[in-house]
């Protein structure tokens, strides 16, 4: 077992993904658990995450001193390392250069061969950091062991206490040797032997499933995206005859979606009542434009047209959701209650109580990845599989200022040009998500020899794993002038178009 203390970091349920790659047993745990708990659980290795806050705040979260005299193999990251370093004497100050994305990270050249941390990687590699707070004197018991232009220690160990900590995110892709590091850490200093993989967790979800529910029947709301169709299949299979799949046309969808979504289920043998409440979410929506009251109006109907559905089948007792741990995180539903609130997700945060029934969410702690390999295990075509991602409020997040169905329209009318003339060029195959937005801001223009003022659309495409971090797709000029004459040309309203070339962070993948 591997622990990983959570100190309110984005990332942090991402180490657990990695050290899941790695074929790891892992468990989050807060930052205040009483350190016998810790014990108990006979970890073989811990993980400090990283955190939102500064180690030189007062009552920043910390961690019983304990811990350090455990024996135990330990390895802290950004906030973690920072935290360490001053436990043991080290000097923790505000960064006069912010971090945040690529750096390149230079390993001390005498002590490339002697860190079993980072045995076999390259002496020069590109990490990913996120950090404001620098470690600006190191404990006079660790050895530095890497730097970046402006961070001189981006990397630090015990060897004999085996403790180790990095300024940088291990866990994240773009880090090019994260895993290899995070796998040295460990196989190596920990000596720890792999035995998990999604296929051990699909034994351990269906048996669970099966001991929640019994004989309950299960409502189950359906987005249309690879998260939901690839639930609604583990439950059909896992309880057959006890399911009842709800899919809600809210008139936010993509071109011609709600008729790919059933026509896609049919081929898997499973009917679905669809239910049309564009009117209900319009309505709803009228003269709203900040984009989280959007999020929570669109999840306030969602329960409540679950709730009107729910009362037509008797004896319902469970409510089924396609919730992925990204869309946790960013709703700062972490383990510690210190994760920043990045957005608010509508089918994050429960249930009301008077509608009674058990939220049943088994892909609740899988990334969007580890939800694609559950999919192929299940036996899923890739047409499934591979199904670009959408946002559960659909179109309402991509759509600044007021949701109209006018807006929509046009909006729909953009996002399905962009998307076709991407599918015929050689790189689609290397998008994670590809989405047009409109933006609310007009510009001037000339068309047939005429003013116009109309508005600009944003197009964006991005590549990534699992959601939690993103780098912008180098479309060609020739694809990108193709998109931006077709959308002038055959959308009416719509003068300009934009892309945007922002990783993930310093932004999210959606703009609301």
């Amino acid at each position: 077992m591997v622990i990983v203390i959570d100190f309110g970091s984005q990332y942090t349920q991402l180490i657990v993904r990695k050290i899941r790659e790695l074929g790891f047993r892992s468990e989050i745990l807060p930052f205040n658990t009483p350190i016998e708990e810790i014990i108990n659980k006979k970890p073989g290795a811990i993980i400090l995450s990283g955190g939102p806050r500064s180690v030189t705040e007062k009552n920043a979260p910390t961690i019983n001193p304990l811990i350090w005299t455990l024996g135990i193999p330990l390895l802290g990251i950004c906030y973690g390392m920072q935290l360490i370093s001053q436990q043991f004497g080290g000097k923790v100050a505000s960064s006069p250069t912010k971090e945040y994305g690529s750096s390149l990270l230079v390993l001390n050249k005498y002590l490339h061969d002697e860190s079993p941390l980072f045995k076999d990687v390259p002496s020069q590699d590109t990490v990913w950091m996120s950090h404001g707070d620098y470690i600006s004197s190191l404990p006079s018991s660790f050895t530095a062991y890497a730097s970046t232009e402006s961070c001189p220690f981006a990397a630090m160990g015990n060897p004999e206490k085996r403790i180790y900590g990095v300024q940088f995110h291990p866990e994240v892709t773009h880090t090019h040797s994260g895993k290899k590091i995070l796998h040295n850490f460990l196989s190596v200093v920990a000596g720890l032997k792999p035995d998990w993989s999604i296929k051990s967790y699909l034994e351990e979800i269906t048996s669970s499933i099966k001991a929640f529910v019994g004989e309950g029947k299960v409502i189950v709301a359906l987005s249309g995206g690879v998260d939901s169709t690839i639930m609604i299949t583990l439950l059909s299979k896992t309880l057959p005859g006890q399911i009842y799949p709800i899919f809600i046309d809210h008139g936010l969808l993509r071109f011609q979606e709600a008729d790919e979504v059933l026509q896609a289920l049919a081929k898997l043998g499973i009917p679905v009542n669809l239910v049309n409440a564009q009117d209900r979410f319009f309505k709803a929506l009228k003269k709203v434009k900040d984009g989280e009251k959007k999020r929570k109006i669109m999840g306030r109907e969602f329960i409540m047209v679950l709730e009107a559905e729910a009362q037509k089948i008797p004896g319902v007792t469970h409510l089924a959701q396609g919730t992925i741990y990204p869309d946790v995180i960013e709703s700062a539903v972490s383990v510690s209650g210190l994760a920043a609130k990045i957005k608010t997700h509508h089918n994050v945060g429960g249930l009301p109580k008077r509608l009674r029934l058990k939220l049943v969410e088994p892909l609740r702690y899988l990334f969007k990845d580890e939800v694609r390999e559950l999919g192929k295990l299940l036996g899923l075509p890739l047409s499934i599989i591979e199904r670009r991602p959408f946002p559960g409020p659909g179109l309402a997040v991509r759509m600044l200022g007021e949701v109209t169905m006018d807006r929509a329209n046009k909006l729909r009318m953009v996002d399905e040009i962009f998307r076709d003339e991407l599918k015929k060029w050689e790189g689609y195959k290397n998008i994670w998500q590809a989405f047009a937005v409109l933006t609310g801001v007009k510009t001037v223009g000339v068309k047939g020899d005429e003013r116009s003022y109309e508005e600009l659309v944003a197009i964006r495409a991005v590549s990534s794993t699992d959601g939690m971090t993103a780098d912008w797709i180098e479309i060609p000029p020739a694809v990108l002038r193709k998109i931006s004459e077709r959308i002038t040309r055959e959308v009416a309203g719509v003068n300009r178009v934009v892309y945007d070339i922002t990783t993930k962070p310093p932004s999210t993948i959606e703009w609301e």
